[in-house]
């Protein structure tokens, strides 16, 4: 069985966040780091007098592992590599702490 490209997968479900975005207030801009395997969405702009910069999603792709260090979306970024064939067992939520990683049904490490 071929091995999936994981760093496609991750830009291709990015960019999808990037673009359904509809805080007009803002941009999103999309961080991609090819050589080192880092994505980000991040949200930049100002809403009033409020200057707003936040990441909105970071994954990393480390050990042929995709790790998801903050996930601020509502579908939830592992559910989405699942839907696109990423084996759960190869999905880390970063986010979490270590010792409650064991009791999701994605990979401790």
């Amino acid at each position: 069985m071929e091995r999936l490209n994981y760093p496609e997968i991750v830009q291709k479900i990015l960019e999808g966040h990037a673009k359904n975005r509809s805080n007009i207030q803002t941009e999103v801009k999309l961080v991609f780091d090819t050589d080192r395997n880092h994505y980000q969405v991040l949200n930049i702009g100002w809403q009033e007098l409020t200057r707003i910069f936040g990441c909105i999603i970071y994954i990393e792709i480390k050990d042929g592992k995709i790790w998801i260090e903050r996930d601020g979306t509502e579908i939830g970024i592992a559910n989405e590599l699942v839907k696109a064939g990423v084996p759960k067992q190869d999905i880390v939520l970063g986010f979490k702490a270590p010792y409650k990683r064991q009791f999701t049904e994605f990979a401790a490490s």
